[in-house]
C-alpha cells in the first residue's frame, strides 16, 4: 500500500489525467450515451467523484458536505450497500446537472481529499480504499476512450478524438512459437503490491504442456479469415456466437468498413487504411474464438490460451507494449521476438470463465460488490491494451467482459497442444 504523502502525488496524477481526456470536447460529446454498455464521458467524470466522497470524504473527512445529496443517487453504478442507482441504460438522458457543474463536483472533491491527505494520518483501511479508487479511476480512463469511440463510430462524419499520426509502415513479426513444460504452477497475486480482490488468493494450478504464440493475430491474419467466408461458416462458432452472427448481422470486426472496395478501419483518429500488421482489436469472445478454430488449418490444433497459462508466460516479461502514455490510442505492430506485446496494444480473450479463484471471499461491505458478483457468464482477458495506463496491469491482472463484447480494444493471441 502507498504512504499517504505518496497518495497524495498520485491522486492528483490520476485525477488530473481523466479530466485531460475531455480536453478539447464539448458539452454535447460528453453527454451522449451510444449504447446500454457504454456511458457519457460526463457520468465517468462524476461517477469516479462520487466513489471518493461516498467512500473516503462522507467517512473520514471531518465537516464534509456532499456537493449535492442526490449525486449519490445519480452517479453509483452497481453499489446496492450504498443505495438505488440510476438505470444504467439511461445515463445519456441526464441533461442536467450540465458538465460544469460535474466539473464542479470534481473540483470541491479533489481539494478535499488534498487537505484530507495532508492532515493527520489516515487510518489504513482509509488509505486501502483511496488506492482502490484511484485504481478504479484508471479502469473507467479506459472506458471513457473506448465509450467514446463507439460513440464517434456511429456518427457519419467519422469524426476523430484526436488528429491522426503518420503511419509506421512496419511489418508484422513472423509468428512463432514459444513451448511451456507446464506442471504445478502459483497463479494470482503476490501481494507485493496493489491487486484487485479477483487476483487473489494465490494458489495452484497444474497445467499440462502449452505453446503459446510469439504476438497477437494482426488485421491481416484476421482478414484472411473474413475473406475465407469465417462470417458465414457456422463449423467455426459456438452455437451462440453462430446465433449472434445471425442476429446482429456481423461481417467483420465492429469498427472495419469496406469503402470503394477497400478495408477501412475507424479508430480514435478517424477512419484510416485497415494496417495489415496491427493486432486485429475490438473482437468479441466468439470471434476470437471462432478464428481459433479456422487457423488450426494454419497452425495446428491452435485455440484459446487459459488464463493461467498467459499468466504463467507473463510473470517476469517486461511490462513494456503500447499503453495510453505512447499517444497512439490504437494498437501497432508487434516487435520481433518470443513472446511480444504481452502487455499492452490489445486485451487478449482467454479460455476461461470468469470465476473466483479457490478460497475466494469478497470484502466487507459495499467495496466487496466491486467484482465479485459479476463471476458469471463472462471470460477473462488479459494483458491490458492501448488505452490502459501503464501503470495499473501486471501479470496477474483479470479484466472480464461478457462473450458478445466488442467495443473495447480486445484481440487475441493463440495457443496450442504440443503433438
Amino acid at each position: 500500500m502507498l504512504a499517504q504523502a505518496d497518495l497524495a502525488v498520485r491522486c492528483s496524477e490520476v485525477r488530473l489525467q481523466t479530466e485531460r481526456l475531455c480536453e478539447g470536447l464539448s458539452a454535447e460529446d460528453c453527454a451522449l450515451q451510444s449504447m446500454p454498455d457504454a456511458s457519457p464521458l460526463k457520468w465517468h467524470l462524476a461517477h469516479t467523484t462520487w466513489f471518493f466522497e461516498t467512500f473516503i470524504l462522507d467517512r473520514h473527512a471531518a465537516g464534509y458536505r456532499p456537493f449535492r445529496p442526490e449525486f449519490r443517487y445519480l452517479y453509483n453504478s452497481y453499489y446496492n450497500a450504498v443505495g438505488e442507482q440510476y438505470p444504467r441504460a439511461q445515463r445519456g438522458l441526464i441533461s442536467r446537472p450540465g458538465l460544469e457543474e460535474v466539473r464542479a463536483f470534481r473540483a470541491q472533491v479533489n481539494d478535499a481529499l488534498q487537505q484530507l491527505l495532508a492532515g493527520e494520518p489516515l487510518p489504513a483501511g482509509a488509505l486501502a480504499l483511496i488506492e482502490l479508487g484511484l485504481n478504479h479511476e484508471q479502469q473507467h480512463q479506459e472506458l471513457m476512450l473506448t465509450d467514446f469511440k463507439h460513440l464517434l463510430s456511429l456518427n457519419p462524419l467519422a469524426p476523430a478524438y484526436r488528429a491522426a499520426q503518420p503511419a509506421t509502415g512496419a511489418e508484422a513479426a513472423p509468428l512463432a512459437w514459444t513451448a511451456f513444460e507446464g506442471g504445478v504452477v502459483e497463479i494470482g497475486h503476490d501481494r507485493s503490491g496493489f491487486s484487485f480482490d479477483n487476483e487473489t488468493p494465490r494458489h495452484r494450478q497444474h497445467l499440462a504442456p502449452f505453446e503459446l504464440a510469439s504476438r497477437p493475430v494482426t488485421n491481416g491474419e484476421y482478414l484472411a479469415f473474413v475473406e475465407d467466408g469465417g462470417y458465414r461458416r457456422a463449423e467455426f462458432w459456438l452455437s451462440e456466437g453462430w446465433a449472434m452472427v445471425g442476429a446482429q448481422h456481423w461481417e467483420s470486426p465492429i469498427y472495419w468498413r469496406k469503402v470503394d472496395g477497400a478495408w477501412r478501419e475507424f479508430t480514435l483518429r478517424g477512419l484510416e487504411p485497415l494496417a495489415a500488421a496491427r493486432p486485429v482489436a475490438h473482437i468479441s469472445h466468439f470471434e476470437a474464438d471462432a478464428y481459433a478454430h479456422w487457423a488450426a488449418r494454419l497452425h495446428g490444433a491452435t485455440r484459446l490460451p487459459t488464463e493461467f497459462e498467459w499468466e504463467v508466460a507473463a510473470v517476469g516479461a517486461p511490462v513494456a507494449g503500447v499503453f495510453v502514455e505512447s499517444g497512439s490510442l490504437h494498437p501497432q505492430p508487434s516487435p520481433a521476438g518470443e513472446l511480444a506485446a504481452l502487455f499492452g496494444d490489445v486485451w487478449e480473450w482467454t479460455l476461461s470463465s470468469y470465476a473466483p479463484y479457490p478460497g475466494f471471499r469478497p470484502v466487507a461491505g459495499a467495496v466487496g460488490e466491486y467484482n465479485g458478483k459479476f463471476m458469471s457468464n463472462q471470460y477473462v482477458l488479459r494483458g491490458g491494451s492501448c488505452a490502459t495506463p501503464r501503470s495499473h496491469v501486471r501479470a496477474s491482472y483479470r479484466n472480464f467482459f461478457p462473450s458478445h463484447a466488442r467495443w473495447q480494444f480486445s484481440g487475441l493471441r493463440l495457443a496450442r497442444d504440443p503433438g
